[in-house]
């Protein structure tokens, strides 16, 4: 063997274990930047505390009184909220192995609509929790069709998934606002549609913590949603029941959705958005990418909610607005980065 073809394999062999040591690193999850991470987090969970149109510590008691039945509730929901819709998006992508796939590009929280506006048909005064039942089956329902779709037809770009899927969601769309027309709840269902964090108070917040439960065990099936986003015919070889997987996740998200339409409305490309940001700089490695996944998902909530109430205060911008503009921004970006590597084609 040559000198200079030992110094070849030497040096490869050098490359190879300094991107090893990278990727162990980057599936470390205590580093100095995850724990920036979290002390952006908190920062920000600490203005949303602050900022308002009433003085916390100024007056009466009165004024610490409406930041416990509003302040609390509102950041307590950000965080939830946050994390689970950004949970969502993750296993959809993975499920579908689309990176253009979130609730809202699949149409399942139009679904969750329909499901809420006929709970207010069906029953007359209906509680949250009824509301909530509605918006689940519906988005479950929903999500369900959409895969069942997909299986059906083969799609040779990547961009059409999602395209179906906002074009069933603009159909049942169109069918709950005919049914809110009939039924005088258009008001209603446009309140739905301008997701705002405003009316998220004291008693009408407490059913968010559901979604912290499915957020939760989406870690410990994690490595199934791994497998399973490999394929259909690689997950079966490996012994994985993947029709299982698909119907766990489906009733994850449907719960996440529905449980979210109900007490916020809408968040409008919060799954996209945050796991493709994630993976820019992590890469795919699902388990290590969750804390990450979470975080930067009540980052973006949160950021975006303090603009919506800062930028015309003392009035409020919805935050569907916001994260509608963000998320249009970064789509359009992961399209040109498609496009630059040959990625919008698939197999």
């Amino acid at each position: 063997m040559s000198g200079s073809l030992r110094l070849d394999i030497a040096h490869t062999s050098r490359e190879l274990l300094a991107e090893d040591a990278r990727t162990r690193r980057h599936r470390r999850l205590w580093t100095p930047a995850f724990g920036i991470a979290i002390a952006l987090t908190l920062a920000l969970l600490s203005a949303s505390l602050l900022v308002g149109q009433f003085d916390v510590f100024g007056g009466d008691g009165e004024n610490f009184w409406m930041f416990g039945v509003t302040r609390v509730p509102r950041t307590v929901a950000l965080v939830l909220a946050g994390g689970s819709m950004a949970m969502c998006g993750v296993i959809m992508q993975l499920l579908t192995q689309n990176r253009f796939v979130e609730p809202t590009t699949t149409g399942t929280t139009e679904w969750a609509g329909l499901g809420l506006v006929l709970v207010m048909w069906l029953v007359p005064q209906p509680t949250f929790f009824q509301r909530m039942v509605g918006a689940v089956i519906m988005a479950f329902i929903g999500t369900m069709v959409f895969f069942a779709f997909l299986r059906r037809v083969s799609l040779k770009s990547s961009l059409i998934v999602p395209i179906i899927g906002i074009m069933l969601g603009a159909v049942v769309s169109s069918f709950t606002t005919y049914l809110a027309l009939q039924f005088d709840q258009l008001q209603t269902l446009g309140i739905w549609f301008a997701g705002s964090f405003t009316r998220v108070i004291e008693g009408r917040y407490e059913l968010m913590w559901i979604v912290a439960l499915v957020t939760l065990a989406v870690f410990f099936v994690a490595d199934r949603f791994t497998v399973a986003g490999l394929g259909k015919d690689m997950a079966t070889n490996v012994g994985l029941n993947y029709g299982a997987v698909v119907f766990l996740g489906t009733a994850m998200v449907a719960v996440a959705t529905g449980v979210t339409a109900t007490v916020v409305g809408t968040l409008p490309f919060l799954g996209l958005v945050v796991p493709n940001i994630v993976s820019l700089f992590r890469g795919d490695d699902l388990r290590s990418n969750l804390p990450w996944v979470c975080v930067v998902g009540i980052c973006t909530v949160t950021v975006c909610d303090l603009i919506g109430r800062l930028i015309i205060a003392p009035f409020e911008i919805p935050i569907s607005m916001v994260l509608g503009v963000l998320g249009g921004v970064v789509f359009v970006g992961l399209l040109m980065r498609q496009r630059k590597k040959g990625g919008l084609v698939a197999a």
